[in-house]
């Protein structure tokens, strides 16, 4: 009978083991796939809301932002994942406007931008590139 014992013991205690181990790593795989996906930095500054966001590649995001008190829109490429310098863009353009497109490119670890335009009573087009991904977006009229 004690025999007995100490083995439901040690099943038991294997399977809490076991199931501790699970639940431990469970937890740091979710918030290790959260941590790769790009997220707003606050590049553009304060009275900044992120109004829209478009995936470049499987590399990153380019966040869209609006001031409502400035009237003027910001736009930032972010890497999932900062590294070694690579080629990334920004681009931020008001439509049918008449103001060059605002732009920033370079060889960056991180992030590039933030550039701005004026966006009050105008449609916006932004677009981004980290490596040889590249996406863009339009639409957001004030």
């Amino acid at each position: 009978m004690n025999l007995s014992r100490h083995a439901t013991t040690a099943a038991a205690l294997t399977v809490l083991a076991l199931g501790g181990t699970v639940a431990a790593t469970a937890p740091a795989s979710a918030a290790t796939t959260k941590a790769a996906a790009a997220s707003y930095n606050g590049a553009c500054g304060a009275g900044y809301k992120v109004i829209d966001s478009t995936p470049v590649g499987n590399s990153g995001k380019v966040f869209l932002t609006w001031n409502e008190s400035t009237g003027k829109n910001c736009a930032v490429t972010i890497r999932n994942t900062p590294g070694a310098k690579i080629h990334m863009e920004v681009t931020l353009g008001a439509l049918d406007s008449g103001q060059p497109t605002a732009r920033d490119s370079g060889q960056y670890t991180s992030y590039a931008g933030p550039v701005y335009i004026n966006g009050r009573g105008h449609c916006v087009a932004w677009g981004g590139t980290i490596g040889t991904a590249s996406a863009g977006d339009s639409g957001h009229c004030s």
